[in-house]
């Protein structure tokens, strides 16, 4: 694989990244008591404590788009 390959790779690998987590994150806050409700049945947790978890799913989703996907791209693309 050459340097301009796995760039590519790393760099598409970031937008449809991005673009998942901008995605859960309008669909979670936007449908909050669909989603809530879903979540709850399925999971047992209660509806309230369902926020918490939310934005900490989310907060740890972004820490791993930046580190395995958004670092190494910067990286190839500053070589």
């Amino acid at each position: 694989m050459t340097q301009a390959t796995l760039t590519a790779f790393f760099g598409w690998m970031t937008v449809i990244h991005i673009g998942l987590l901008l995605f859960a994150t309008v669909m979670i806050y936007g449908l909050r008591d669909v989603i809530s409700d879903i979540h709850a049945r399925i999971s047992g947790v209660e509806k309230r404590s369902l926020a918490p978890l939310y934005f900490q799913w989310l907060g740890t989703y972004k820490v791993l788009i930046f580190v395995f996907a958004l670092v190494p791209w910067l990286a190839l693309t500053l070589l």
